[in-house]
């Protein structure tokens, strides 16, 4: 069974409708030819897009100059009530210094610390599922309730159940179904004063998000001032000082990072999970496979149990190559640039997507097709290296992708342990907002095993 893929337009369209196609969903708004091409241009009355799919091009963007290509904040647009100055938006010396601040956190060794509080959330999941068995279940809310759990726990030391845990989760839905993709900035340049047209529900939940992060992040400030501050992420973050300035993180930073920790680390997380569950339910050689591999774990819950979850690791990874997250990245050019004989003027768009790169037809053996076995062979390897950035690549690679890794294949792995799950209804439509998700859900149904 080919997984899903959304619907293309075709290819010539009005600014206008594609506009409003990209508002709606960034992935049916684009062309079948994405598919194909190493490289495209859009052009606007307002400025011009190029969309790069060529490994030699994503490599000069993304990895060999990328302060030659900062991010563009035509996109930042659209976040900037809940994200503030995080390290999601900023460029240059500015985003040096926030990740100066922030890598430490999630170095290697940091991994071990965190995992029994992954395994705490993902044995969390379990509990809520068996109760859920014998009937339908939209799986993408309980990726979500899961997914956010492991921030919580991993970053403040609470559950999801917390009091400000569970009203942080519950206005992040409200925020995410305010907000859409892409603010109309994004096509027309505004002064900065011009209001950006949010609605007053996204302006209001972000405001309800930030005070409660702001509550949280005091809360700890003064555990951390008394000596009492438990040695999880935000202490970590809090503490460290930035090597070349010897300053700290602001609360009013701190606040703007724990956003993005939360947006990124728990919305694109909650994606990949969700369409991980469905992909072994729509191939139950794969979800058997993937049991029997977790039923041999060992009950001690330490950090090396990860070794053994190999096949879990290549689902949870061609998952990722089939719906990545974040489907599409934009970055500006600083200088005039020569892509494929073509002069790219300063000031233009460059998408670097993901979707489109992952599923290349002149790069993958078998593009639309779930394939886990494919990481071991010559062609998975080269595209693994050269077309694989699922969690972006070079300086700005994401700098939770490690802890990705270690979560999702965990979660998946103990759910498949104690359920068989098998789809319900039609197949579900993925569609790009905050990042990709189904349409209308993800129904699942779930039995003991």
């Amino acid at each position: 069974m080919t997984p899903p893929k959304p619907p293309s337009r075709p290819d010539r369209v009005s600014l206008w409708r594609y506009v409003r196609l990209f508002r709606q969903d960034i992935l049916s708004a684009q062309p079948a030819r994405l598919y194909r091409a190493w490289m495209a241009e859009f052009r606007t009355p307002f400025f011009r897009s190029y969309l790069v799919n060529q490994p030699e091009l994503v490599k000069t963007v993304l990895r060999d100059r990328p302060d030659d290509f900062p991010k563009s904040d035509r996109v930042s647009e659209g976040l900037r009530p809940l994200l503030g100055n995080s390290v999601f938006l900023t460029n240059g010396e500015t985003w040096k210094r926030q990740r100066r601040i922030i890598d430490p956190a999630f170095e290697g060794g940091r991994l071990k610390d965190t995992f029994p509080a992954m395994v705490a959330a993902a044995e969390a999941s379990v509990s809520r599922l068996s109760e859920m068995t014998d009937r339908t279940v939209e799986i993408e809310a309980e990726t979500s309730h899961a997914a956010a759990d492991v921030i919580f726990r991993t970053l403040f030391s609470i559950p999801i159940d917390h009091e400000l845990a569970a009203q942080v989760f519950t206005r992040f839905r409200d925020y995410q179904r305010s907000s859409p993709i892409l603010n109309i900035a994004a096509f027309i340049p505004l002064p900065k004063w011009v209001p950006r047209g949010h609605s007053r529900a996204t302006r209001a939940a972000a405001r309800d998000i930030r005070a409660l992060i702001t509550r949280l992040t005091d809360a700890r400030q003064k555990d951390i001032a008394a000596g009492t501050a438990p040695d999880d992420l935000a202490t970590k973050i809090m503490t460290t000082v930035d090597p070349q300035t010897g300053d700290r993180f602001t609360t009013e930073e701190m606040v703007d990072q724990v956003a993005i920790f939360f947006l990124a680390g728990h919305e694109t997380s909650a994606s990949a999970l969700a369409w991980a569950l469905y992909l072994m339910a729509t191939h139950p050689d794969w979800q058997e496979r993937l049991a029997e591999e977790a039923r041999a774990l060992d009950d001690s819950r330490d950090f090396p149990v990860m070794a053994q979850l190999r096949l879990s690791r290549d689902v949870f990874r061609e998952t990722l190559r089939l719906y990545p997250p974040v489907p599409m990245m934009v970055r500006e050019t600083t200088c005039p640039e020569q892509f494929r004989d073509r002069a790219v003027k300063p000031g233009a768009q460059v998408v670097v997507s993901p979707w489109h790169l992952h599923r290349h037809e002149r790069l993958w053996d078998n593009p639309d097709g779930f394939d886990p076995a494919r990481w071991t062979t010559e062609n998975g390897r080269t595209c693994m290296r050269d077309a694989f950035i699922p969690f972006s690549a070079g300086a700005r690679v994401c700098t939770g992708a490690g802890f990705a890794m270690v979560e999702g294949p965990l979660i998946l792995s103990l759910i498949l342990r104690h359920f068989r799950i098998e789809p319900v209804g039609e197949p579900p439509v993925p569609v790009a907002h905050l990042t990709v998700r189904s349409e209308n859900g993800i129904h699942l149904r779930l039995t003991k095993r």
